[in-house]
């Protein structure tokens, strides 16, 4: 039998449109969120929307306050270390076993993306070097063999992506990132896996370095305003 193909219902299509819109930034960090406004702009009701919204909150992308409405997901930074954390131990391993099992193809696909970074940055192309940026990292699980890794991650990859997105406006945390992308490249090809998890590990710690622990809100502390 012929398998049957589900066509993309409204309410999937309004959560990749808004999930999109999310990573990419053109919704901000904290920003609030009308159901009316938005099912006027996609030009549906308010149901699919609400479908989507619900989906985007289990994916920590959105938050819904009962009575107050919707926002976009913001942090604290004790939230941004929390995150941080878990991202390290799930590409540590995914990273680990990609370079056991599949060295050549980690290699190669990783050059690949540096490559569209490369590129990006050169046409001063910001959302492809990120879009790029966060290919770099699930290259780590689409090698490392282990369906559970990437499947875990895969809950956590929209919100930081979107964290991605906040963060570039920081001139300085982008450059650095980009060296680690290279060395990393580099040291993978020399199968040095201590050094390149040493590597990932200041990489992935300088996200949650960047704010200090009294922080309650990120999306308010870089807008420069307090946080209602």
């Amino acid at each position: 039998m012929h398998p049957i193909e589900r066509r993309r219902s409204i309410a999937e299509e309004v959560a990749s449109r808004l999930r999109h819109a999310i990573v990419e930034g053109d919704f901000r960090l904290g920003e609030a969120l009308s159901e009316r406004q938005l099912a006027e702009s996609l030009n549906v009701s308010k149901t699919p929307v609400r479908e989507a919204l619900a989906q985007l909150r289990l994916e920590g992308l959105v938050n819904i306050y009962p009575q107050r409405g919707v926002a976009v997901f913001t942090l604290s930074a004790r939230e941004i270390r929390d995150i941080c954390e878990l991202r390290l131990a799930l590409e540590e391993a995914a990273l680990r076993y990609a370079i056991e099992r599949n060295p050549e193809r980690l290699a190669d696909r990783l050059s690949e993306v540096v490559a569209r970074m490369e590129k990006a940055h050169a046409s001063g192309d910001e959302r492809a070097y990120l879009a790029a940026d966060t290919d770099y990292h699930q290259v780590f699980f689409e090698c490392c063999d282990n369906a559970y890794l990437e499947s875990t991650y895969t809950l956590y990859v929209g919100k930081l992506a979107a964290l991605r997105t906040h963060l570039s406006h920081k001139p300085d945390h982008t450059r650095r990132s980009d060296e680690e992308h290279h060395h990393m490249l580099d040291l993978i090809r020399a199968r040095d896996l201590p050094e390149c998890l040493a590597v990932l590990k200041r990489h992935i710690d300088r996200v949650s370095t960047t704010y200090s622990e009294n922080v309650k809100d990120i999306a308010a502390a870089d807008s420069g305003q307090p946080k209602a």
